[in-house]
Order: structure tokens, then sequence, then C-alpha cells
């Protein structure tokens, strides 16, 4: 068996003379070996990296390093989430492409934050960068990350804050100071579900009274360009490294990483694409066995193509860092599970081309059709208070164990009298839905400022309705006046089952995943007071409100 040296601790050198540490696992042989990298705001020392096994790396060939992100674990310097990643990502691969027996080359790993330093790397051009891997990791950060559709991503940020700023509290204040803190803040952490209620919402006052450190939200309301360091989108000219993506159905950034896809395939850089039914967890669970929400997937859903998540970086990195033959794993392509049929299917691009899009028009008397409604005057009225939202179960989140992801029966929402709830005829055939879905809504609000939300389920023989996808868009308007209003519910591919039904929510909260629009059109880290919203829906001839859907022919 290889064996492998561990070095801890090591001490990495930024630019401005700041001190980084990592922990560097190289094979026992005289190499030269090449170099994979991750870098983490989440501690180094943690056994796995998103389902990535970094001592069978090392046995593999490869010389493995580990490095706490700055201001994190045991690096110097200040934590401020994205500020330093394209500097310190260029040091740190030129630093490993350094390293005794290595062969220059280095390779990047990871997901979620650690995801999205692999592309900060990867913009800053840094040398020696041969390849990335990003899992589970977003393109806009204004689209999935601090904000969708105008409106916060609360639940991730709140819940995201604290665990972090229990992380840190050691970094930046004395002992005795920073253990005060942490005891205070933990039961935020334990008890979200009461915490999160706090206005503004967007500045959570409790994050102030915590002197908690400033993790983004609140931050971009003042400065957007705050953001930029974050931002993958819109500097996809600057990439030059294959990329191998990892989404999940029901995971938080989603369309985040199927975009960056698209984006580097359009740009003609090797790209690769493997979406599971995985929530933002799935791949480093202990105890997954394919449950995602209420719906069990099966083992091999947590297997791509049938081979685990580390086999397949190592058959991508063999190619480009040890310069192995190049094999159909090595070319743009993707690789995509189907829910309903519950299989892998390998796909020549994102998104099909072979997809229709087929609207599905909101109808009188609560239905859903394929025909457009051709009588006028079609409404659907009810009223939003943003004290009694709609509470979040289940979808594409990031949040403590009393909101989890994936898929569950909607009923209890579905019963509530905000939400309007619009159902087709029981489908005739297997129907396959692949691609992203977006839905136009011809709403009127009495107020300054409003959300709208819709969401996609999909009712089974036994009259259970589980979601599929969601979307929020929040707007300015004025008092009746008629808004055509799009909606981004991002993708899915899902088979719909002959006897099945198609459902739409249509309503104003999804909380608190999403912070409540409180109608006043105050900012969200500003707005402390509350107004009643009375929303109408038209859907007729003349405003035809619709969910556009990717139908697979045959």
């Amino acid at each position: 068996m290889q064996k492998i040296n561990v070095e801890f601790d090591v001490p990495v050198l930024m630019r401005d003379g700041t001190i980084l540490r990592a922990n560097v696992s190289t094979p026992a042989g005289d190499g030269p070996y090449p170099v994979l990298v991750e870098r983490t705001p989440y501690d180094k020392n943690a056994p796995l990296a998103m389902g990535f096994e970094v001592l069978d790396a090392a046995r593999a060939g490869y010389i493995v390093v580990r490095l706490d992100t700055r201001g994190s674990g045991s690096s110097d310097g200040e934590w401020l989430p994205w500020k330093y990643e394209r500097e310190d990502g260029y040091d740190t691969v030129e630093w490993a492409s350094s390293l005794p027996k290595s062969n220059g080359k280095v390779g990047m790993f990871g997901g979620s934050y650690n995801g999205s330093t692999q592309w900060s790397s990867a913009i800053a051009r840094a040398p020696g960068l041969a390849a990335i891997a990003p899992m589970v990791t977003w393109a806009d950060p204004e689209d999935g990350l601090l904000f969708r559709g105008g409106a916060t991503e609360l639940g991730i940020n709140a819940f995201w804050s604290i665990g972090m700023a229990l992380s840190h509290f050691h970094k930046v204040y004395p002992p005795d100071e920073a253990s005060a803190k942490a005891k205070a803040a933990f039961p935020h952490y334990a008890g979200l579900n009461e915490s999160i209620w706090a206005l503004p919402s967007a500045a959570q006052p409790y994050f102030v009274e915590l002197g908690m450190p400033d993790l983004g939200v609140a931050r971009a309301f003042e400065d957007r360009s705050t953001t930029d360091d974050s931002r993958v989108a819109g500097r996809y000219d600057q990439i030059i490294v294959p990329s191998l993506n990892f989404a999940g159905w029901y995971d938080v950034f989603q369309q985040g990483a199927l975009d960056n896809y698209s984006a580097m395939r359009a740009r003609g850089v090797v790209t690769r694409l493997i979406v599971g039914p995985w929530m933002h967890t799935s791949t480093i669970s202990a105890v997954s066995k394919g449950e995602v929400g209420e719906v069990n997937f099966g083992p091999l859903s947590l297997m791509p193509g049938g081979e685990p998540i580390s086999k397949l970086h190592f058959d991508w990195y063999d190619h480009w860092l040890k310069g192995s033959p190049a094999t159909s794993a090595h070319a743009s392509g993707v690789l995509i599970f189907v829910m309903g049929t519950n299989e892998w299917r390998v796909e020549p691009d994102w998104p099909l081309a072979r997809a229709i899009t087929t609207p599905l028009y909101l109808a009188p008397d609560s239905t859903l059709r394929w025909e457009l409604p051709e009588q006028e005057g079609g409404e659907s009225k009810y009223v939003y208070d943003p004290a009694n939202p709609v509470i979040t179960r289940g979808g594409n989140l990031f949040m403590d164990a009393d909101y989890p992801a994936g898929p569950f029966d909607q009923r209890e929402v579905e019963g509530r009298d905000d939400v309007l709830v619009f159902t087709t005829e029981a489908f005739e055939r297997n129907t396959e839905i692949t691609g992203r879905i977006r839905a136009t809504l011809f709403a009127v609000t009495d107020g300054p400022s409003t959300d709208w939300v819709v969401r996609l389920c999909e009712v089974d023989n036994a009259g259970v309705s589980r979601n599929i996808v969601d979307g929020i868009t929040r707007v300015r308007s004025e008092p009746g006046r008629v808004d055509e209003v799009g909606i981004d519910l991002w993708s899915t591919s899902i088979l719909i089952k002959a006897g099945h039904r198609l459902r739409v929510h249509v309503t104003s909260s999804n909380f608190p995943r999403w912070g409540r629009n409180l109608n006043t059109g105050e900012r969200e880290d500003r707005g402390v007071a509350m107004r009643i919203a009375k929303q109408r829906i038209l859907h007729d001839s003349r405003h035809p409100s619709r969910v556009d859907l990717p139908i697979i022919p045959g």
C-alpha cells in the first residue's frame, strides 16, 4: 500500500505578507506528483471534502493540499468572505506548483464556498492551475447566494452567518469575550426558527448585538460591488482551465452550477456537468442512501453513472494533471439523473436541444390547461399578510434542521387562503420535463412593492403533492397596475408518470427561506413596518399567466 507523509500547518506566504496554513499529504515515493488543492473556511482537518476522499487521492499519486482560507482555522489575517480569494488563490496555486516532488501541475477540488474558491483561482489565472472540479457552487451571488429574484436568501445567510461566527469569534475577540459571544450566539443557531423573525430581516438585530462579522447580505445592500469577488458570471472570458461541474436538482446553488457549465461550453473551454437528485449536503452525508426530502432515489443516485465521486475526480485529473490518454470523460458533455425513472443518462449538452418549450396556462376553476384560455376577465385573488407568511417546506435550500431540503408533501401549504392552487388533469402518458422552467404572471397588487412566488409540484395517484421547483420575483409597482412578471423557477429533470398531475402554487412568500416583503417598498435591511397586500392574478386570453415547461418529445 502506498505510504503517505502528512505535514500539518505548513505556512504559505501571501503577497501581502499574511501567512496561511495548510495540511500537505505527500506520497512517500520519489515523484514527481501533481498537486490537488482545496481552499476552505470550514477547517482543513475535516475528514471529508464533499465526498472527495483525501487519503485516497494521496494513495492515487497526488500531493494533496488542504488550506485554511484567510482568517479561518489556523490561518492568519482578516476573515471576510470572498474579498481575498482571487489573490490568495493565485498565490496558493503558485506555491503548490513549486512544492518538492510537484510536477508543476495543480488541480483544485471542493464544494460550495470551496467550489467558489476554485473559480476565483481560475479567474485570476493562477500559474500551474490545469483543471478544477467545483461542486454545488454558484455563478451570480444575486441569483441564489445572497439574493434570488430581488429578495434576500434569508435562510441560508442567517444559518451560515451564525455558524461561521461561532467558528470565528475566537479569531477576532479576546478569549473570554469570544467565549461569551459564542455562548450568546449558540441559542440563535440552535433556535433559528424563532430568531429569524426579527426585523429588519436583511440586517438581523441579533447579528449586530452579538458583534458578528459582516458576512455579506447587509454589506451588499450598502454596496453591491462587495459581491464582485464572489461573482463567476461575467468573468468567464478570464477562465481557460477545464472544469468538472457537479450540481444537485435540490441544491441551493443549482442553477449557478448549470450556468457555469453552459457559459464555459459557449466559450469552447472543455467542461463537464454532472447533476444528481441531491440537496447541498447529499454527497457528504454518511447516512444518506439516496433519500432527499421525502423521496428515496436509491443508493445509485449517489454514484453518478455507477462511479463514486472520488473516482470521477481521479479520472478527470489523471488526464489533465498526469497526462493519461483522454477518454470520453475528458470531452465536454453532461450526465444527468432523471427523477421518476431514477436513472442516470448521458447527454451531449445542457440545455437539451430537443426540449420543446410548452406553456401550461393558469385557468378558471383552479385548473391548469395546455390551451390558451378563450374568455376574458378570469382572475384569482388572495390577501398576503407578511406577519403570517407561507412557511418554507422543502425546496432548493440549505438551512438548519427545522427546514430540510428536497421534495415534501405540500398539501398543508395548499390549504392556506393566501396560496392559489392550479392543477392539470391526470397525464395520459409518461411525460419528461428536463430543462429550465419559467413562469409569467399578470399580477396586480395594491401597494408599492410585493413578492410573487410560483411553485411547480407533482401530484401522485394518492393525491400527495410534492414540490419540484420554485422561484420568486420582487417587484415595485403602483396600486392597481397590471404587471407582467417573469419568475425563474430554475431547472429540473423529472418524468411525470401517466396518471399523475402537475400543480402550480401562486403566493407571495416562502419564509424563512426568502426574506418577507413587508409591502411598503422599504429595503430589507431597514424596513420594520408591515402592511397587508391585496393581490390579484389575471389569467385570461389577454393575460395568459402560465408556466413554460421544457418537454422532451417521446
